[in-house]
């Protein structure tokens, strides 16, 4: 019998917390995925080896010639195609021709479709979930012979891609981490609300100890961004500081910091001697728990759960971080 925790929601967490009643409310009687179905030309992934996390997943290659690929991990109550539909992943998967790999959690596993970040049996190295996302990568890697591997994950999603990142470094190019959390933030039920309502316990010196354990021999960590909304009540804002901190602390001591205000957000830069941004802090000023989309570009849609409308458009946001600046021919 697997432990009670396994079946403990993210929205459940929410309710320990007063500040966030009210957004937990609304989106249990709001029920938004309801009669909404994917329009993209997605394939299940119906073979990838051991699978003890009990997920599923589909998949969107644009061509053959894709050499990229890049997996992106839903929020809670949240439909994986869906979002990458709706946020921009699928418009620029087709503009750059990169594999996008979609993980799907269950509500066998979690009643709200969340993946389980705060649960070791799922977010330990090499096991539950992480392992069956791991699996999923190394097939899709070998079946498609790709080159370049990147990840982005939103809230839990985003929690679970710090923990990816941290367990197999050398397996990612870059990463980005939407209102997400570092790993390992939490291990249960009751680190997990103080984690998300007051941020880390842990500082990012003690985040970058925990995340060299058993990797004293990657030189190279995978490129980082980090996105946030001011005024998230769901997922306290100084858990992407830390996150931006213990990466930047985990790239090198000889970057270079720098501070960018514009209109509706501010970005911090960690810049090596080359001035390449290894990691990239933006926080988004008026936005809550979520991911925002610029609605005046192609195949955005703000209807789905924990999309906001901004003129910062997250996905174009993280693929220019990433490298993806040109149209393959």
């Amino acid at each position: 019998m697997l432990p009670l925790i396994k079946y403990i929601s993210w929205i459940a967490i929410l309710l320990s917390s007063t500040a966030a009643l009210a957004t937990v409310q609304s989106l249990e009687g709001s029920q938004p995925l309801e009669g909404t179905q994917p329009e993209g030309n997605f394939q299940p992934l119906n073979s990838f080896g051991d699978n003890p996390g009990e997920l599923t997943a589909s998949y969107l290659q644009p061509s053959k010639r894709a050499k990229s690929l890049v997996v992106l991990l839903h929020g809670c109550v949240q439909n994986g195609e869906i979002l990458a539909e709706q946020s921009g992943f699928v418009a620029l998967a087709k503009q750059h021709n990169f594999i996008l790999l979609l993980p799907q959690q269950s509500q066998n596993n979690n009643v709200k479709s969340c993946f389980n970040w705060f649960s070791e049996q799922d977010s330990a190295q090499d096991q539950g979930e992480v392992l069956s996302i791991k699996n999923m990568i190394s097939a899709v890697k070998t079946q498609a012979s790709i080159e370049q591997v990147y990840i982005a994950g939103l809230s839990a999603g985003g929690a679970m891609t710090s923990a990816l990142l941290t367990h197999y470094p050398e397996l990612f190019s870059a990463g980005a981490v939407i209102a997400g959390l570092p790993y390992p933030c939490a291990n249960d039920l009751a680190k997990a609300i103080s984690c998300m309502r007051n941020g880390p316990s842990q500082s990012a010196t003690e985040f970058v100890k925990l995340a060299k354990k058993g990797n004293e021999t990657v030189n190279k960590w995978p490129r980082l961004i980090v996105i946030t909304g001011s005024n998230d009540k769901v997922v306290n804002p100084k858990n992407s500081s830390r996150l931006a901190v213990q990466w930047s602390k985990l790239a090198g001591t000889s970057l270079i910091k720098s501070k960018i205000s514009a209109a509706d957000y501010q970005l911090t830069l960690w810049q090596d001697n080359e001035h390449q941004p290894q990691v990239k802090l933006v926080e988004i000023n008026d936005i809550g728990h979520g991911l925002t989309v610029n609605s005046a570009l192609e195949d955005r849609d703000t209807s789905a759960p924990f999309l906001f409308e901004s003129s910062h458009d997250s996905a174009l946001d993280i693929v220019e971080f990433w490298g993806f600046k040109w149209k393959t021919q």
